[in-house]
């Protein structure tokens, strides 16, 4: 053998102080269950499977119900929460404990679990039950926070036994709270076969959130957070959501959330696949800076995204399976996001599933019952006469007891890890970790070795295996990591924890970055920044920037709900190299690979990071890496102030970016000195481009000038006081800022008499019982809605069709349509009366389609053009007539 062969790995076992012969990155790629799994949308079954929806409790048990939860055995916990979004008086919430002792559909037994306010997740395990919820001060009128919170009912009597014991303290941040409610606060949680507890935190964010270890935390706008069930080891796991409602999680750790909006402005309920340590972009990235974000997998307009869940149970039918499924309280609609795995990541075909009235949450127990909320016209402040739940199954079920788990042996439980069920392999694992943990993880890692055990009960067993055995079981994951259809799920779990990485070595992940299979790509590229070694940078460099990563012409909006792939693995990378704090990598690594080296030190205000670019600047010989180098000094000029959770940025705020509270720091100046002289030097054919970089970063520097025609305003706040008289406020503000501003707006009845005619409701609705009826009477509408109702009827007419104002279409035999209201109807006849009154009689022979519509004949936008001044007379006019 040539002696160069010999001195090679020599050498190399030198450098990297070890013998351990170097691994090749693995060239094999095995994801076919894992995509037969998930399926195609196309290859979903046609069945015609039906659903059999019943009540199981009405308002006199469960009103306002904002979330519910069950255990594996059925119990059902909902979460009544008469205060509402809007709402601000504390004492109207509850938690009310069903059960069906017979499993014959009828929920016969309820207690009152506990009281808490503005419940807004309930996630139970065994004998506790985590609850997060608005929290008030003993004997105080004002909200001091929101908490997760876990209660213990260790009796048995579905009452929680005493006070709850804190998890996280102050989860959203207190002044919104206070002054607005709790419409986009911290919302859903859920836990995944890892055992985190996963919040969904809307974009109030959260200041000094606090865990159980004393660990305090800030977040600035929305996200998903998550934190250990003994409340320790708090972290975020992804920035940049609006205000998301809930998660849903797959077996193999997917999480998915659809977002929440009625407030127009180009911003719409979007789907989303997070992945770890990912930027979603909200408010100030997503539109104008899209290259430095996660897009969404789609835009679906508006709507009011609540409750989700990942549908895995094998009783249910096939097409119904395997899928996220996700309320939305707007649309009054669950649906189906039917995902298809695209590289790292998915894309995705929505569709209608299962229409319910203001839909707030879904869950499924252990025998296969899926169980709905519905908020059904509760109000923005919550109602104690409305609100329902229900449970659904597909026709054919049959009720299948589930075991009791406590009495169950580590063998049976291990069995139960192979579940074709996600509910009884998650509680199945929640158990055994109670047990012994030699026999528990002997057990699961069976499980997780078992080569003819389906991919998520082995994902089940390598989680189960890590959660009881921390850095003792990294040898034996580091092992399994090496088997193609594993590796992406061992590595993710070697690293899942951070107190548990003592043992974990560098190398499978540094080989990783470079694995055929583009999710184990992603798995290694987040775990080599949550290892937080420096020397991983160098590697974590070489990823490649796709040309997909290029900014939004000047003015424009970027593809932001539009799925990219190959954008997701230089964007974990950049994620990553922020997180080593890599400042010296990046500024060596300009030059072979600019893209990815100068988007990282976009993030890093350094010292270092300012005078690495000006010596790259220097000594960098392409136009195109020069350039870039001065985009990125003007993006580090400014840098996002801090946040002390004493303001909020409204519900139409300013997404002009980069920062939301821009401020400069220690090396500004030296920015501005060096990119004000680099513009005068370089004359006026530059101008332009020294221009736009002043208007995009925002760095207001006189010298560099402006771009006027391209100058996007700003509007960073909403002073109800000052916009209360102008015109055509309402078409400008979302339903929730209006229903806040009708609350403090008193109103003149007697203009809004004067407003009833000229803006039109007069030639469809009636005030007095001698005129001529039309549309839905008004003249006692005062005694049938409040002022909140009254309003939204106006702003949102489909959301609440009065009782017995349901539109029709009507179809003759001889081609004739007719649109609305059935006002009589005998055996062979009915009545139907259109919205200027006129009455058709027609004869059922004739009728070839009766059709109710769902949408209400009220055009909406009416009102649009009105103040809300002019808007509070209306509705105060209306709100007398009793």
């Amino acid at each position: 053998m040539p002696l160069q062969n010999l001195i090679a790995p020599t050498l190399l076992c030198f450098l990297a102080f070890s013998c351990t012969p170097v691994e090749q990155a693995s060239t094999t790629v095995d994801t076919a269950e894992l995509g037969n799994y998930y399926g195609t949308p196309d290859a979903a079954p046609a069945d015609s499977a039906q659903l059999i929806v019943e009540t199981i409790a009405g308002p006199d048990l469960v009103p306002s119900p904002a979330c519910l939860a069950v255990l594996p055995t059925g119990e059902v916990f909902v979460g009544v929460d008469k205060m509402g979004s809007l709402g601000k008086e504390p004492g109207k919430g509850s938690i009310v404990r069903l059960v069906d002792r017979d499993h014959d559909g009828s929920y016969e037994t309820h207690t009152e679990y506990a009281l808490v306010d503005n419940p807004r997740g309930l996630m139970p395990v065994g004998n506790k039950l985590f609850v997060l919820h608005t929290a008030f001060g003993e004997g105080e009128a004002v909200a001091a926070g929101m908490d997760l919170v876990v209660f213990e009912d260790r009796d048995g009597d579905g009452v929680a036994d005493g006070p709850s014991q804190p998890l996280i303290t102050n989860i959203s941040s207190p002044t919104p709270l206070r002054d607005r409610g709790t419409d986009h606060a911290t919302n859903g949680i859920r836990m995944g076969i890892d055992g985190w507890i996963y919040i969904a935190v809307g974009d109030f964010g959260f200041h000094n959130a606090e865990d159980r270890s004393g660990k305090k935390m800030t977040m600035l706008g929305g996200g998903i957070v998550r934190v250990r069930p003994d409340g320790t080891e708090m972290e975020v796991y992804t920035h940049g959501t609006r205000n998301i409602y809930d998660v849903a999680i797959d077996p193999f750790m997917n999480v998915y959330t659809r977002g929440n909006t009625n407030d127009g402005g180009g911003w719409n309920v979007r789907f989303l696949h997070h992945l770890q340590s990912g930027e979603y972009g909200y408010p100030t990235l997503f539109k104008h800076f899209t290259e430095e974000t996660l897009p969404a997998l789609i835009d679906v307009g508006g709507g009011s995204g609540t409750g989700s869940y990942f549908m895995d149970d094998d009783r249910w039918p096939a097409r119904y399976n395997h899928v996220p499924m996700m309320a939305d309280w707007g649309r009054n609609q669950l649906y189906i996001h039917r995902v298809e795995m695209d590289g790292p990541s998915f894309t995705q075909r929505d569709e209608e599933f299962i229409e319910l009235p203001q839909i707030t949450d879904i869950d499924l127990d252990g025998s296969g019952r899926m169980l709905l909320a519905a908020w059904d016209g509760a109000g923005y402040r919550g109602s104690p006469d409305k609100g329902y739940v229900v449970r659904v199954v597909p026709e054919g079920w049959t009720y299948e007891a589930f075991p009791d788990l406590t009495a169950a042996s580590v063998e049976e439980l291990g069995e139960l890890l192979k579940a074709g069920s996600s509910v009884a392999r998650f509680h199945a694992q929640q158990e055994l970790l109670t047990r012994p943990s030699g026999e528990a993880a002997a057990v699961a890692w069976r499980v997780a070795r078992e080569q003819g055990a389906s991919l998520e009960a082995r994902v089940a067993g390598i989680y189960t295996y890590a959660q009881l055995t921390c850095s003792e079981g990294v040898e034996e994951l580091v092992e399994l990591s090496k088997e193609d259809k594993l590796r992406e799920f061992a590595l993710r779990a070697l690293t899942d924890r951070k107190s548990c990485l003592e043992a974990v070595p560098l190398d499978p992940f540094l080989t990783a970055v470079d694995d055929a299979n583009p999710r184990v790509r992603a798995a290694a590229i987040v775990g080599l920044g949550r290892l937080g070694k420096p020397e991983a940078a160098e590697t974590l460099l070489t990823v490649a920037v796709p040309a997909s990563a290029r900014a939004p012409e000047p003015g424009t909006e970027g593809p932001h709900a539009t799925p990219n792939a190959d954008i997701v693995l230089p964007h974990l990378a950049v994620r990553s190299l922020v997180e080593l704090e890599a400042v010296e990598a990046a500024v060596g690594a300009i030059q072979d690979n600019p893209k990815l080296a100068l988007w990282t030190l976009r993030y890093l205000h350094d010292p270092r990071t300012v005078d690495g670019l000006i010596a790259a600047y220097g000594s960098s010989k392409k136009t195109e890496v020069k350039e870039e180098i001065l985009a990125t000094l003007a993006r580090l000029y400014t840098r996002e102030a801090p946040y002390a959770g004493d303001w909020w940025w409204s519900t139409r705020p300013d997404t002009h970016g980069p920062y939301y509270k821009g401020e400069t720091w220690e090396f500004s100046d030296k920015i501005k000195y060096f990119l004000t002289e680099e513009a005068r030097a370089a004359g006026p054919e530059k101008q332009r481009f020294f221009a736009l970089l002043n208007e995009r970063n925002r760095m207001e520097i006189a010298e560099l000038g402006v771009v006027t025609e391209e100058a996007v305003a700003a509007e960073n706040t909403v002073d109800l006081n000052a916009i209360s008289g102008k015109k055509g406020e309402v078409g400008n503000a979302s339903i929730e800022d209006i229903i806040l501003a009708m609350a403090e707006t008193e109103g003149n009845p007697a203009r809004g008499k004067e407003l009833f005619v000229s803006q039109g409701c007069v030639a469809c609705h009636a005030v007095n019982k001698s005129e001529p009826m039309k549309g839905p009477f008004m003249g006692q509408i005062g005694s049938i809605m409040n002022r909140d109702q009254i309003t939204e009827s106006i702003i949102k007419p489909d959301a609440s069709i009065s009782q017995g104002f349901s539109s029709y279409l009507i179809e003759t035999k001889d081609g004739e349509a007719y649109v609305g209201f059935v006002t009589a109807e005998s055996a062979d006849a009915l009545t139907l009366r259109d919205m200027g009154g006129k009455q058709t009689e027609l004869r059922k022979a004739v009728i070839t389609n009766r059709e109710e519509l769902e949408n209400s004949m009220m055009p909406t936008g009416l009102a649009n053009a009105l103040s809300f001044e002019e808007l509070a007379s209306l509705v105060t006019y209306l709100e007398q007539q009793k």
